[in-house]
């Protein structure tokens, strides 16, 4: 069972860079796709991104040419680039898992998910 832990929140200046890391533990790590999911108070949380366990990425509209995510399988660990942000980018930032080798943007496709990371974006 994979386990994961998020880390890398804090407050950023709007137009500012951010980098989150989620570490995972248990499982085979390169056979899981990954996703970042965020979430602002009184809102519904959100697809950021997806990466499958090669190279396959997709993104929300929202975040499109500003978020990158990568991944370094030998280190079990999923990262989400986060550049020219935006106030409206504040939110707690999750990462998730599946088992299985297609992405999806439905919080329902992930089984595993991390307890989040606060990202604060000040104007």
């Amino acid at each position: 069972q994979v386990q994961l832990v998020e880390s890398g929140g804090g407050v950023v200046q709007a137009g500012g860079s951010l980098r989150l890391s989620c570490a995972a533990s248990g499982g085979t790590f390169s056979s899981y796709v990954m996703a970042w999911f965020r979430q602002a108070p009184g809102k519904e949380r959100e697809f950021v991104a997806g990466l499958s366990g090669s190279v396959i990425q997709i993104y929300g509209d929202s975040v499109k040419g500003r978020f990158i995510i990568s991944r370094d399988n030998a280190k079990n660990a999923v990262f989400l680039q986060l550049n020219s942000v935006k106030p409206e980018d504040t939110a707690l930032y999750y990462c998730a898992a599946a088992n299985s080798p297609r992405i999806s943007t439905s919080q329902g496709w992930y089984d595993k998910w991390g307890q989040g990371t606060q990202v604060t974006i000040s104007s």
